[in-house]
């Protein structure tokens, strides 16, 4: 069948510069010894006595400032985050020597990322990750969808996937067969019968959009630090593919620092927080199969309060 698809894309309204904190990258030397078991109990036994995280505005940046950064002081650590609101910098900093680990990405961005920009950079550890979702914009419901219907969706390659997939879902478009879920794009699209205009816009700007289109397809993230709630979600993507991790530079995968911060990541403490601030999120795989059941059954049950509530 003929794709009949209007595809269109918005430009950001602007960039936004970041003045990055002095480089975290750098190993350092640890200052010498204080006399006393207290003043030795204080240094990190690590290659560097500061750890500068980078995150996406939101949660991730809440997840370090909550649990994160006071846990890692305790250690002995200074902790510093820099947050920001696009893809991509966060990437560039790190390989840059800016950050020594940032946290906002699921591996297949990461992977398309790091081949595009020739970047030395591995995954580490998977973080609690709110779901890409659909939210209501001046359609309230999905029953409003209608022909000529206009959807925002983040523009990267790998965000835009998801969202094709998540219209394929809904009945919206219709894939080709056998497409692989993680590289889909536009030329995938079979057909659009309801001719829905899918707007391309940077993540940071969908919360905004939904003045301005009938529905937005939402990255976690900024659907929450954007003060929308999980429950407000009209449809959630199903697939735990997007769970997303931390990145360091592969020449620090094995530093004991590292190993010091996914120890956190994985504390009893960190998932009793994670549970109950970020309820309905998608948990790490390690956390086992009774985390990743809980986080499906919160979602079926915020799913059931946002259409009990319409």
């Amino acid at each position: 069948m003929q794709t009949n698809v209007v595809l269109f894309k918005t430009v950001s309204a602007g960039v936004i510069a970041f003045a990055l904190a002095a480089c975290g990258g750098q190993n350092q030397t640890a200052a010498p010894a204080a006399s006393g078991a207290s003043a030795a109990a204080s240094q990190p036994t690590a290659e560097k006595s500061k750890i500068v995280f980078g995150t996406t505005a939101g949660d991730f940046g809440d997840m370090v400032r909550d649990q994160v950064k006071p846990a890692l002081e305790k250690q002995g650590y200074q902790v510093e985050l820099v947050e920001f609101t696009d893809y991509v910098r966060p990437n560039q900093a790190l390989a840059q020597g800016e950050l020594d680990i940032n946290i906002f990405q699921h591996k297949p961005y990461l992977d398309d990322f790091k081949k595009e920009h020739k970047l030395d950079l591995v995954e580490v550890f998977q973080v609690p990750t709110a779901p890409l979702g659909l939210y209501p914009g001046k359609a309230k419901s999905l029953d409003e969808v209608k022909e000529g219907s206009s959807v925002s969706a983040p523009n990267d390659p790998s965000n835009f996937a998801r969202a094709l997939v998540m219209l394929n879902e809904l009945g919206w478009v219709k894939l080709k067969d056998n497409v692989d879920p993680l590289t889909a794009s536009k030329k995938d699209i079979a057909s659009n019968p309801k001719n829905i205009q899918i707007v391309e816009l940077e993540a940071a700007q969908l919360p905004r959009s939904r003045q301005d289109v009938d529905f937005a397809i939402i990255n976690g993230n900024y659907a929450t630090s954007s003060g929308i709630k999980l429950t407000e979600a009209l449809f959630q993507e199903p697939s735990y593919a997007y769970v997303n991790w931390s990145a360091v530079k592969t020449a620090d995968k094995d530093a004991k620092w590292l190993k010091d911060v996914e120890a956190v990541y994985n504390s009893d403490d960190f998932k009793k927080y994670a549970q109950t601030r970020f309820a309905g999120y998608k948990y790490p795989e390690v956390w086992g199969m009774n985390a990743v059941q809980g986080a499906k059954a919160e979602a079926a049950s915020t799913a059931a309060a946002s259409a009990a509530s319409k």
